[in-house]
């Protein structure tokens, strides 16, 4: 009896023991939640990393970069790029050189997260003023001949060294715009599926014209953009068309939060249930007003950005509450040049 007694004392301080453990385990990771968010707060939904910069590497530097302020007064013909800056994949391989000129911190903080008109808004309203108006010039080389993202990765890593620029995504529910079919089943007359044996192409043909240099873009059949892989837009008879070819429906999505030019002023989320990519091209009146003495002038009887969504694309816009991925600065300093 003595002995059984005894066993099942034994038996009973282990198992208190146990429960002992859990119970300081749980405290513990309760105590490290609390202490990573803000007294008051739920800690911060944390996006996953960006697909794109997974599947770039994960993380990638300059073998030897070089950052100055650029004073000089504005001309375009210091303001020179060796490939286009901004969240779009046209791109030419330059072995390794990063060439750019007069360009603001926001301009290369879009480009080397990627960032969307409307991260980019989020940018502006956070940063200082010397980040949206010094221009700095950035000559670098980095390994081998990396791809474009590639080459944001290595921009990002630059950005922290010499700015000391600490950003992060935060996952939020807001009021966003759900991009939908307007009829079931059915695309308008100016999109269509990407076709899997077309040519295509990011690179930018030397000496060709495109719209991030003010200019028309060269078309093919339909007038979709010749080259692929960015959605882009250019002026026509007082109106704006855009366009793009081999581009999922979550990029276009992503392109139009332009409150200023398409008068679309939320998150756009693609949830048309349609996947691959796809050819497009739409005309639309802008809703700015333009400046006294500006050469371009709204023509009236031209449709609405949304108008032409539904009767070109097929698609609308409805209300919905969703998730959105703020970009939020940490951190940013004027660097020291060198």
């Amino acid at each position: 009896m003595g002995n059984h007694a005894a066993g099942k004392q034994n038996k009973t301080r282990k198992l208190l023991a146990i429960a002992s453990a859990l119970v300081l385990a749980a405290t513990l990771i309760a105590i490290s939640l609390r202490a990573q968010a803000p007294k008051g707060q739920a800690p911060a939904a944390q996006p996953p990393t960006p697909q794109w910069q997974i599947d770039a590497g994960g993380k990638m530097e300059f073998d030897v970069a070089s950052v100055k302020r650029d004073t000089r007064p504005e001309s375009p013909a210091t303001r020179t790029a060796n490939m286009p800056l901004g969240p779009q994949d046209a791109f030419t391989p330059t072995g390794g050189l990063f060439s750019i000129n007069e360009r603001t911190l926001e301009a290369y903080v879009i480009f080397a997260y990627k960032l969307g008109a409307e991260q980019d808004q989020a940018f502006v309203k956070q940063a200082p003023k010397w980040a949206l108006d010094n221009r700095y010039d950035i000559q670098a080389r980095g390994p081998g001949n990396p791809t474009k993202d590639q080459y944001r990765l290595m921009v990002q890593a630059l950005l922290a060294d010499r700015f000391k620029l600490a950003v992060h995504y935060e996952s939020k529910q807001v009021p966003v715009f759900a991009l939908v079919l307007d009829k079931p089943g059915k695309l308008g007359p100016k999109i269509q599926p990407h076709p899997s044996d077309a040519s295509c192409s990011v690179a930018i043909a030397p000496g060709a014209q495109s719209s991030m240099t003010g200019g028309t873009p060269v078309t093919i059949a339909g007038g979709f953009p010749e080259r692929c892989g960015s959605v882009t837009q250019w002026p026509v008879s007082g109106r704006f068309r855009m366009g793009a070819r081999n581009v999922p429906l979550a990029e276009f999505a992503k392109h139009i939060v332009i409150p200023g030019f398409t008068g679309v002023d939320k998150t756009v989320v693609d949830k048309t249930g349609l996947e691959g990519t796809f050819d497009f091209v739409m005309e639309f009146t802008p809703q700015f007003t333009p400046a006294p003495g500006d050469e371009f002038q709204p023509d009236p009887s031209g449709p609405t950005f949304q108008q032409a969504l539904k009767d070109q694309l097929g698609f609308k816009l409805e209300s919905q509450t969703g998730q959105s991925e703020a970009f939020v600065l940490d951190h940013v300093e004027q660097p020291s040049e060198n």
